[in-house]
């Protein structure tokens, strides 16, 4: 599998978690002219932007350690522009990542959700 197809798996499969963790999928790869959105959701009146990030394996460290300072910025900027497209200021948000750790044969090894990541 080469990265594209990762990615597309691993968003799949956060996807699956997040249902079964209650939350309803309201968009995916919502794009903007700075960037993508994975994943915009609702669990409960929150509205909830969700990044995934995937690895194989964690020799390098954990997947949803990558999501630095810098890119933390940019998801906070696309989700005030998909607040401004949306009118939806008054809603509560929060960002949340989920890391997919595939073992060396691309199989599924791990998933962790990280509430309220930054």
């Amino acid at each position: 599998m080469d990265r594209i197809e990762i990615g597309r798996k691993a968003e799949d499969l956060a996807i699956k978690h997040l249902l079964q963790q209650g939350y309803r999928i309201v968009e995916r790869n919502r794009r903007f002219r700075q960037g993508e959105i994975d994943i915009v959701a609702e669990e409960g009146p929150c509205l909830v932007f969700i990044e995934v990030r995937s690895r194989r394996g964690t020799e390098f460290g954990l997947p949803q350690e990558t999501v630095d300072r810098a890119k933390q910025q940019r998801l906070k900027k696309l989700a005030g522009a998909y607040l401004q497209r949306n009118s939806d200021w008054e809603r509560t948000c929060r960002f949340d990542v989920v890391g997919i750790v595939f073992d060396e044969k691309g199989e599924l090894k791990e998933v962790e959700l990280l509430r309220n990541a930054f």
